[in-house]
């Protein structure tokens, strides 16, 4: 029997079951809907998985094969730390708020020393519920708190002693190992667990049981820590963070202002001394995210990024577009009109940082890159985002799709997504655009339609070729029908038409295909089904052709 005195700490635990599951709504682009039943997924074992998943036989641990089995339209999602740690930081920063001294043990799962927030709200009991509370105002629905003799007891009372309809549990001083006597050896999560198994110990009590000389004696200081953690002597403490430091700057407006210049006037201050915060530690600000509130409560959220790194004048003319973009000026005042009301506050926080040192300018000359740089970002700042834009290639099966033009020091929106299992859930900026099957791979053409232009493809008797349902052309191609006059490419040069004499006929002496095409055969209005062919005619002109449906285009040409 553990008596008081050698009692581990009192800890009080806080935990969100199935936090992965949580922060995918709560952060995921695009979530699965609500109710479906959801595994993540780690080193091709399940990780978490919602209640709707575990109501069709899903377990932690089953490998996906196995978990499909047993629900067939279960939504695959790949697991990511970094959402779930950015999901939960608004979390432990409530939390820290109404206790201080937090230590995250995991995301979903914190953890504090018992004796301040004991004090302060009056009892173990008082101070579990005004905690359950803080989180639950975080938008959560299912939150359980214990408290207990040590972080292990804690979390274990958290996670197998409440019930979302009885979410706090008090396992009382002294009682440590008379709650976890009965539990499963599998909670101390070692891989000692199945060791045990095999000689038959099946519960911490078993465990505790076996001493800790003999313990000790078989597995070294591992046996130890297993012992005390059976036992209720936990001797670990909490170990509460550090808060990051705060980077983030609000300015407030008393009355509310309307007009953008005396916004951007009273923001170069502070925008001054969030550069000057972030040097300090050696750092830049490569992403900002700036949030404006209006004065009945409507708000305006974006994430600005930067080709190299932030600085006070740049902050203040994202602000400056970001207010533009809300609507049009009104008059040479430029009145704010998009958001429903007068601006009260404008927050500016830094959403992605570097080291400064990878942002310094050379020793000899900054070089033509830094001058593009300079060139592009100052008549940007004239004309506004929308004033400088950059072709990106991006994500597509068509080629006239690929050609963005994004703002100078943005990054095109696909860029953004890269697909996770079936739920395809949005990833970190600068990743490759997603798979497509059925795009062109290998050397693309130099010059694109757009639109495509329409041509004929003929046989050897001057009827139209086409695919049949087998995917098979009907007939040779001889002969190719191009336009004349000539269409203008989508890059500015005019696409290649008959030559002098040739007329709109020209020989075929290469072709090439058909490779299919199809997509969005879940949608009537914009699926479609397409071969592709290339295609060599006697003039040496050498021609990416689509036909679909019986009809032929020129979808690019090879110069």
């Amino acid at each position: 029997m553990v008596t008081p005195s050698d009692a581990a700490p009192r800890t009080l635990v806080v935990w969100v079951p199935d936090w992965p599951i949580v922060a995918l709504f709560r952060d995921g682009d695009d979530p699965p809907p609500q109710g479906a039943p959801i595994a993540i997924f780690a080193k091709g074992a399940v990780a978490a998985c919602s209640a709707a998943a575990r109501a069709e036989g899903v377990r932690r641990g089953q490998r996906r094969r196995d978990a499909q089995a047993r629900c067939p339209h279960l939504e695959v999602v790949l697991d990511d730390p970094v959402r779930d740690h950015r999901a939960f930081a608004p979390v432990v920063a409530a939390v820290e708020e109404a206790a201080p001294g937090v230590q995250v043990v995991q995301p979903g799962l914190l953890a504090l020393r018992a004796r301040g927030p004991e004090r302060f709200y009056g009892g173990e009991a008082a101070a579990a519920t005004v905690l359950a509370g803080t989180v639950a105002a975080q938008g959560i629905g299912d939150v359980r708190v214990a408290v207990a003799d040590g972080a292990f007891t804690a979390e274990q009372a958290a996670r197998v002693g409440t019930r979302a309809s009885d979410p706090l549990r008090i396992v009382p001083s002294g009682a440590a190992s008379a709650f976890l006597a009965p539990l499963s050896v599998a909670v101390l999560d070692d891989d000692i667990v199945s060791l045990f198994g095999r000689l038959g110990v099946q519960t911490l009590g078993a465990v505790a049981a076996l001493g800790p000389e003999r313990l000790s004696e078989r597995f070294g200081a591992r046996g130890a820590r297993l012992y005390a953690l059976a036992s209720g002597r936990d001797p670990r403490s909490v170990q509460a963070r550090t808060p990051p430091p705060e980077l983030h700057r609000e300015i407030s407006f008393e009355p509310p202002v309307a007009l953008a210049d005396q916004i951007a006037f009273a923001l170069r201050m502070p925008a001054e001394e969030f550069t000057l915060r972030l040097g300090e530690r050696g750092l830049v600000c490569t992403e900002l995210r700036v949030v404006l509130t209006g004065e009945h409560g409507d708000r305006s959220e974006r994430v600005w990024l930067h080709p190299g790194a932030f600085d006070a004048a740049a902050i203040v003319d994202r602000v400056r577009w970001q207010l533009a973009e809300q609507g049009s000026a009104a008059s040479a005042g430029r009145r704010i009109t998009g958001l429903r009301s007068a601006v009260t506050s404008v927050r500016i926080e830094p959403e992605g940082v570097d080291a400064a040192a990878h942002h310094t300018a050379r020793l000899f000359g900054s070089g033509p890159e830094e001058r593009v740089h300079h060139a592009l970002s100052r008549v940007q700042a004239m004309l506004g985002h929308q004033g400088v834009l950059t072709p990106e290639i991006g994500g597509g099966r068509w080629l006239a799709e690929r050609q963005q033009l994004v703002p100078w020091g943005d990054v095109r929106a696909d860029a953004r997504r890269h697909p996770v299992g079936s739920a395809g859930q949005a990833g970190p900026a600068g990743q490759a655009p997603p798979p497509w099957p059925g795009s062109l791979p290998g050397l693309l053409p130099t010059s694109v339609f757009a639109p495509p232009v329409p041509v004929a493809v003929l046989d050897r008797d001057g009827d139209m070729v086409a695919v049949d349902a087998r995917g098979e052309v009907t007939a040779d191609p001889v002969w190719i029908l191009v336009p004349t006059p000539p269409a203008r490419a989508a890059s500015g040069r005019e696409a290649p038409g008959p030559g002098p004499g040739d007329g709109a006929r020209r020989g075929i002496r290469h072709w090439a295909g058909p490779w299919p095409v199809a997509e969005r055969g879940w949608d009537p209005v914009r699926a479609r089904a397409a071969h592709r062919f290339q295609v060599v005619d006697s003039a040496q002109s050498a021609w990416l052709l689509v036909c679909e449906e019986g009809s032929w285009q020129a979808e690019g040409v090879y110069d």
